[in-house]
């Protein structure tokens, strides 16, 4: 099948810098099927506000619901100063944000977003299936409560048929994900739901199918956030491969997908969380830029959030490995960063299991990410 570049054109330079042109837009929403009636309701307030960052790269540790004065000690003694928190179904209004917020900030921690998986990824409304509706209300109650609640982003994944994985491999002796396109075993998990070759939902879709809803999603709920200030980063599919048992997976896994993708929101509360691990399972042959040129060219205005994570190798085949050891110098990615002035957060990802478990995983990933942060810094000034 045919990839989104050849839909689109020509891939801009790594020079060049995202800069939405209404005429552009326009061309491509006729390309891609849209219609007239999604012109005419394309507009959005471009001139909303959007919350301000403190100036500075955060770097940001992955904690807890309802944390202990244990977990606060750890996250105090590794030198953290924010944490993105997924939710309990129990705190998931504006009043439970707020406790945990409370929480977190009386131990001297900024929250700076708070998950809740029931609305992170919709099968409904990315293949518009029976709910669809309903789950973009309770997506649109969500970024109410984090208006209300003080929460200025979170992060969004259009993924039809969830993380695909084969199993798991050993890396220094750590248990990791790993995903092979030629095994039989291949599995797409998204909490208790499990989809499966040849066709996770009994059917084809098209691409066409894929961007309308998408459109259909990101034009309810944009103005949403721009009325509660609330930034939504979306995060690349996972693995970004064009097609996985019958869905395709044609916007959030190449560069081409994602500027399209953010010129048909024309909102400037619609963003990018730049897994860079994902984006390295994919390599340069199918995602178009790595991920410093996907930095460089989105830039501090629409790169939000960085999972900072290392790959073995690009597709077919690649395992989930420790930061220092995959295929990628994980160096280029601070530089540029810093480079563009950055100010959002930096983040562990899917570390392999190691001994000691969760603590033990964010004081390697958090210390490294640091050493990096520290260098790029230096390097920059002199």
């Amino acid at each position: 099948m045919g990839d989104v570049s050849s839909e689109i054109g020509t891939v801009p330079g790594a020079n060049d810098r995202f800069s939405p042109d209404r005429r552009e837009f326009v061309k491509l929403a006729v390309g891609g099927a849209l219609g007239a009636a999604a012109l005419l309701s394309a507009e959005t307030t471009a001139s909303a506000s959007v919350h301000k960052n403190a100036p500075g790269m955060k770097l940001c540790g992955q904690g807890s619901a309802k944390p202990t004065d244990e977990e606060l000690l750890f996250w105090k003694q590794a030198g953290a100063e924010y944490v993105s928190v997924g939710s309990t179904p129990d705190l998931r209004t504006a009043e439970g944000f707020m406790q945990i917020k409370k929480r977190y900030a009386d131990a001297g921690i900024t929250v700076w977003n708070i998950g809740n998986y029931s609305v992170h990824n919709m099968p409904e409304v990315t293949l518009n299936l029976p709910g669809r509706d309903q789950k973009i209300e309770e997506y649109k109650q969500y970024l109410r409560n984090l208006g209300k609640a003080g929460i200025y982003y979170t992060t969004y994944a259009h993924m039809g048929n969830g993380i695909w994985s084969s199993g798991t491999a050993v890396v220094r002796g750590a248990k990791a994900r790993e995903f092979d396109m030629a095994s039989p075993n291949k599995v797409g998990y998204w909490i208790d739901q499990k989809f499966y070759e040849p066709l996770s939902h009994g059917r084809k879709f098209t691409k066409e199918e894929i961007w309308d809803n998408y459109t259909y999603f990101i034009k309810q709920v944009a103005p949403v956030a721009e009325e509660n200030n609330v930034r939504i980063g979306i995060h690349p599919d996972d693995p970004p491969v064009p097609e996985l048992a019958g869905v395709p997976r044609c916007i959030f896994s190449n560069f081409e997908g994602y500027k399209r993708a953010m010129e048909i929101a024309n909102s400037p509360n619609v963003g990018i969380c730049l897994c860079c691990g994902t984006w390295l399972e994919g390599g340069r042959e199918l995602t178009h830029k790595d991920p410093a040129e996907m930095i460089r060219y989105f830039g501090a205005e629409k790169i939000w959030k960085i999972h900072f994570r290392n790959v073995s190798a690009p597709l077919p085949h690649f395992i989930e490995t420790f930061m220092d050891n995959g295929y990628y110098d994980m160096s280029k990615i601070m530089d540029a960063l810093v480079e563009v002035r950055y100010d959002g957060i930096v983040i562990l990802d899917h570390t392999p299991e190691v001994v000691g478990g969760h603590y033990a995983e964010q004081a390697y990933g958090f210390a490294y990410m640091k050493a990096l942060k520290d260098r790029a810094e230096a390097k920059a000034q002199s």
